[in-house]
């Protein structure tokens, strides 16, 4: 049978209570009887001593040649005066226990006689005797004149009223000790309820959070150790539910990157494999064919240089992309500014090519802590993907200008909008949109990861806005100013 804290706690404060209070109650009583039965004693021996001073006198006075013969005859006028003189009914015997008086006959019964029989054996004896709420006592002992019995004396005295007060005493005790011990146990029960209950409720939250359940609302206000629990509990709870939410973004993260590589590897061997193939087959037929065939050796030998140069070409922009995230350059102050002027004036003849204008705007001192030939690729695959992409007719827009602690660079350009699928994976390598076909040869959607990685490298940040029949790409690298920056202040990266 399963029994709870509370139950546990109830049912051993009701035996401990119960066992104190026989406890108290046994040892109460006996110390006053102890304390009645000494009350009792010393009051009967100065009662023996006063009586047996009276006896003696009277004996002393009225001298007799026999003495058991004297008292039988004076056992009445004994009686009479000790009954005066000691407060208590009086009855006396002979040594052989034959009544010859007593001064109350209603007091003596013959039924109770124990301490007559103990002083008919030589013996001083008393008992006490408990009537409904009277209580008296028989108190007997042989009288003794010159070393001879001649004769016992018998008293009966009323103690109820010490009876009586003993009796209020213990009942005060008990009552005033029943009540201290309600009164503890149901303070003891209130404080067991105030435990148990927050423990309860605390242990069903644990156990719906154990089955799965972390949308638990458990709130205590209370300032002490369970309050501290309680709480303590709920941050408990917080913290896993931010570690799972953690967990689940770093598995779909994992997912995304594990289907982006497994994307990356297929386009990669499609786009090695392409190449090859052709290479492969005129090589197979040139072989075949040798030099029988002029035109189609020419034309073999051409389509094979072709291939070869896309396939180096492909490989160099592979190795740029891996060179750009392994971030193992050691980067210097740079005049940005002049480089975006220098690749707008280099790229204006491509332009021009595809009816294009370019429009730069720069301003000076605009300086950034990085690689320089990097920068300067970043630059040129943008303003080429513009003028690429761009509208006949237009004019590309590139600013480059000093924001807050930044250096940004806008380049824009009219042309058809980039939809919102297509913008999720562009920086993604080898993507391109189906609608959006470069209207270049060679071209193979590693340029804009490639910039990605080297905005990355250089800890900026670079972000492509496309609506209305316009695409802005907007690059933002940290602004270095030489005068209080140092290569130590700066993070590790760029040192």
């Amino acid at each position: 049978m399963f029994l709870t804290i509370k139950v546990k706690f109830l049912l051993g404060l009701f035996i401990i209570f119960s066992i104190s209070l026989l406890l108290l109650n046994h040892f109460v009583v006996r110390i006053i009887d102890t304390s009645n039965e000494k009350i009792i004693t010393q009051d009967l021996i100065g009662m023996k001593k006063n009586s047996n001073v009276y006896v003696k006198q009277t004996f002393m006075i009225n001298h007799f040649n026999n003495d058991e013969i004297y008292f039988q005859q004076t056992a009445k006028d004994m009686a009479d005066e000790l009954r005066l003189v000691t407060s208590s009914e009086i009855s006396a015997y002979t040594i052989k226990g034959d009544l010859l008086y007593q001064t109350n006959a209603s007091k003596f019964s013959e039924v109770i006689r124990e301490d007559l029989e103990h002083a008919l054996n030589g013996k001083t004896a008393y008992m006490i005797s408990y009537v409904n709420s009277l209580a008296e006592v028989y108190y007997s002992y042989p009288v003794v004149i010159e070393g001879e019995a001649v004769g016992i004396l018998r008293f009966a005295k009323d103690f109820s009223l010490l009876h009586e007060q003993s009796k209020q005493i213990l009942n005060f005790i008990y009552y005033v000790t029943i009540a201290i011990f309600a009164a503890a146990f149901l303070f003891s029960y209130i404080l067991s309820r105030n435990i148990t209950i927050p423990i309860v409720n605390l242990s069903k939250a644990s156990t719906e959070v154990a089955n799965g359940n972390l949308n638990v609302g458990f709130s205590l206000k209370r300032k002490d150790e369970i309050g501290k629990l309680a709480h303590n509990f709920s941050k408990m709870i917080e913290k896993i539910k931010v570690q799972i939410h953690r967990i689940e973004k770093d598995r779909d993260r994992l997912e995304e990157l594990n289907q982006h590589r497994k994307q990356f590897f297929d386009n990669v061997t499609h786009e090695l494999k392409t190449p090859l193939t052709t290479i492969l087959g005129y090589a197979e037929t040139i072989k075949e064919n040798g030099w029988s065939d002029a035109f189609f050796f020419d034309k073999g030998m051409n389509h094979i240089i072709d291939e070869s140069r896309r396939l180096h070409e492909m490989v160099l922009k592979l190795l740029e992309v891996s060179m750009e995230t392994s971030g193992q350059e050691t980067f210097e102050a740079i005049d940005v500014g002049q480089i975006v002027l220098d690749v707008c004036e280099g790229m204006t003849i491509k332009a021009a090519r595809y009816t294009k204008t370019i429009q730069c705007k720069a301003q000076e001192e605009l300086s950034v802590l990085g690689s320089a030939p990097k920068l300067r690729q970043l630059f040129i695959n943008i303003i080429d993907n513009a003028i690429k992409y761009g509208v006949a007719h237009s004019t590309i827009t590139v600013k480059a200008e000093h924001v807050s602690d930044a250096v940004q660079f806008t380049i824009s350009n009219e042309g058809e909008e980039i939809s919102r699928k297509d913008m999720e994976r562009i920086f993604e390598p080898f993507y391109q949109a189906d609608d959006r076909r470069p209207q270049e040869e060679g071209s193979r959607g590693l340029g804009l990861s490639i910039c990605k990685a080297i905005v990355d490298d250089h800890r900026g940040t670079i972000q492509i806005v496309s609506a209305n029949q316009q695409s802005d790409v907007c690059i933002q690298l940290p602004y270095f100013r030489s005068e209080g920056d140092s290569y130590d202040s700066l993070d590790p990266l760029y040192r």
